[in-house]
């Protein structure tokens, strides 16, 4: 069972260009059940989404059900965090990262 609070939600395909046409800056968790090491970033998306509540958005889209997504970026692992502004990619986080990196990644889009 997912102990996962409803901070971050999950989109799909289809709400992704919209948001990006709508908030300023999109953060974009690329996750998936099975991996692990996106449970350890899961809480630091949470914590983002909480730090900048009402200036950037934190969404998180499940790669096993959103693969043409996925592969749309040229992504080939997860976790993957993809932070955009005014709807053009500027930064790719792979891997397990610390908060800091990712909190001061969109504070300098802010």
């Amino acid at each position: 069972m997912s102990t996962e609070t409803d901070v971050v939600a999950y989109i799909q395909e289809s709400e992704f260009d919209s948001l990006l046409s709508q908030e300023k800056v999109v953060v974009v968790d690329f996750t998936a059940t099975w991996c692990g090491p996106c449970r350890l970033i899961s809480p630091l998306m949470d914590q983002l989404a909480e730090e900048y509540k009402g200036r950037a958005k934190v969404v998180k889209v499940d790669v096993d059900n959103n693969k043409p997504m996925f592969k749309k970026f040229g992504l080939r692992s997860i976790p993957a965090v993809l932070i955009f502004k005014d709807g053009e990619l500027v930064e790719t986080i792979v891997g397990v990262s610390p908060y800091e990196q990712f909190s001061s990644a969109v504070l300098q889009l802010l």
